[in-house]
């Protein structure tokens, strides 16, 4: 019972015009699979287990294009197990029990376990997915998920603890050029028995241009042959027709996803680490791949404090001057002021005293009693508020000669205690120095 579509072979030759070339080149055996060497060469234990029929449930996480669906196919045709497979995007819940019945009856009946493979596992909700836990728990049914998403936030917790999670990668450049080659030679399935010649320069590009994803190759290799010029009944596949038919680069980003938050991290940590050329690089990633800027921008100005502070105070006055920027003369002229506010934020001299200190007081304000303000720091405004003693003793600071008195101003059982503790990076030094200079006059008073 596999949902058609997913695993159906394509037919012979007169199926090529209808059957896409991604889908006729999926590996039919595991020296055929290009790429995640990791988790498939011979004596891995994703493979072992394959391969003695002896796998258990798996989520197969990874960005499109990685061998997911071709992985679930070897297993469907490895494994001894009745293999029941679906797309999460077309089955809805009445499919879902269907199949945990026949898992269910298969297993009572003949002894025979089931295999359910489901694409886009991230697609069903909480409900559905929870169809399967008993199933999965009695042991009708081994399941394999592959998913584009986060599995940790899109498959519950119940499920994904009596599963393992196997990582995917982006094919490289060298993988997805393989895969080209082997296509442009497969007389029988490919583009080998065509009047087509491709360059090497031309496969590399389109290698490139993939990012990763095998299938996105393979479509363009299969546009680009359909499409090019022709010389002598022979149709001509070069760099420059490349260049022609690919009018921008699809870049992966996701901008509620994993990748979103895979960049932004990799924005923050790149600015923290005073590299200004790698957050220029992941700003350009976000900014081209269609990433709201004043996202960006509330994000820097978070990191103006967060991570510079007080060390450089102009940090915070720059990265609010950049989300205003982007906020009056919009994309993509807002891309400099952007890049301007990431290049001095990563330059700037760096500090997360002020971060630790709020950090710090609100430890201590949820965790010890909420004490009342001490009366000496209280407005009186009222008589009544005078009589009540609101503001007695207070020390007016201008009254002295340094702008400082001794008084204190934390409740009493907090007196002394130290929140903010500025660095000697940047202008926080001088901070510093005031600081310890102030304590010495309080002391003394």
């Amino acid at each position: 019972m596999t949902h058609p579509g997913l695993f159906d072979e394509p037919g012979g030759r007169a199926d090529r015009g209808r059957v896409p070339l991604a889908e006729r080149m999926r590996p039919r055996t595991f020296d055929q699979y290009v790429g995640q060497q990791d988790l498939l060469a011979p004596g891995k234990p994703l493979r072992e287990a394959i391969e003695r029929d002896l796998l258990q449930s798996v989520i197969l996480w990874g960005p499109p294009g990685t061998g997911k669906t071709s992985l679930a196919r070897l297993i469907a045709d490895t494994t001894q197990a009745q293999f029941i497979a679906f797309s999460a995007v077309l089955a809805g819940i009445k499919e879902i029990r269907e199949v945990m019945a026949e898992a269910e009856r298969s297993r009572r009946s003949r002894g025979r376990r089931t295999i359910l493979f489901i694409d886009e596992i991230h697609r069903f909700n909480k409900a559905q997915q929870d169809a399967f836990l008993p199933r999965v728990e009695s042991g009708d049914i081994i399941l394999i998920g592959a998913t584009t998403e986060n599995p940790s936030f899109e498959v519950n917790a119940p499920l994904l603890s009596r599963s393992q999670v196997f990582v995917l990668n982006p094919l490289s450049e060298a993988d997805t050029a393989t895969i080209l080659r082997r296509a442009l030679a497969d007389v029988e399935q490919g583009l080998g028995g065509l009047p087509l010649a491709v360059t090497e320069d031309a496969v590399l590009g389109i290698a490139r241009y993939a990012n990763g994803d095998g299938r996105v190759a393979l479509n363009l290799l299969e546009f680009a042959a359909a499409s090019a010029p022709s010389a002598g009944g022979v149709a001509q596949v070069d760099a420059a027709f490349l260049k022609q038919s690919i009018e921008r680069r699809a870049l992966l980003y996701d901008k509620t996803g994993e990748e979103h938050y895979n960049l932004i991290s990799a924005l923050h940590k790149s600015m923290r680490n005073s590299d200004p050329d790698a957050a220029v690089y992941w700003l350009a990633r976000m900014l081209e791949a269609g990433e709201d800027p004043l996202y960006i921008a509330r994000r820097l100005v978070r990191f103006a404090s967060e991570d510079v502070g007080n060390a450089d105070p102009q940090a915070l006055t720059v990265a609010v001057a950049a989300k205003e920027a982007c906020h009056f003369i919009g994309m993509p002229e807002g891309n400099t002021a952007l890049t301007q506010a990431v290049t001095y934020l990563a330059t700037a001299p760096k500090s997360n005293a002020v971060y630790k200190a709020y950090l710090r007081a609100a430890g201590d304000a949820h965790s010890d009693r909420a004490e009342p303000v001490p009366l000496h720091l209280r407005n009186a405004p009222t008589t009544l508020m005078k009589q009540l003693e609101y503001g007695k003793d207070y020390q007016y600071a201008h009254d002295e000669a340094d702008a400082v008195t001794g008084m204190d101003c934390l409740p009493p059982n907090l007196a002394g205690r130290k929140y903010y503790e500025p660095t000697e990076r940047g202008f926080e030094k001088e901070i510093k120095r005031r600081l310890d200079g102030w304590a010495a006059i309080r002391k003394r008073r």
